[in-house]
């Protein structure tokens, strides 16, 4: 990355981050950018934020596990060349449309398929 000012508030600087990190550590030639792969580590860092959950961990713990997972999503755009940003705005356009309902005592939003 560049001598610039780095706007922590846009997500294109942190696509730009991860970039350079993939790009660092060659991601692209060394199966760093592997789908199968990514969904494993994924997986790995799901279950390192339950953990901070069900085990009471700090917030700073929890808040560090989850920045994992987002630079990993962030990753997979990059690995499987899509635009996550738009994904994003075009799922919660989606989701914005949902109803809700209680479901076992908490709210779930989806798409409730009554049969």
């Amino acid at each position: 990355m560049s001598g610039k000012p780095i706007n922590k508030d846009s997500y294109d600087a942190m696509l730009a981050s991860v970039q350079a990190f993939h790009d660092k550590h060659d991601f692209k030639n060394t199966g760093g950018e592997e789908l199968g792969y990514r969904v494993a580590l994924m997986a790995e860092e799901l279950g390192e934020i339950s953990s901070c959950v069900t085990k009471g961990k700090s917030k700073e713990s929890l808040a560090e596990e989850t920045a994992d997972l987002m630079i990993l999503l962030i990753g997979t755009g990059i690995a499987a060349d899509f635009d996550l940003k738009q994904a994003f705005w075009g799922k919660m356009e989606k989701l914005m449309e949902r109803k809700s309902r209680i479901v076992n005592g908490r709210i779930r939003v989806s798409e409730f398929r009554d049969v």
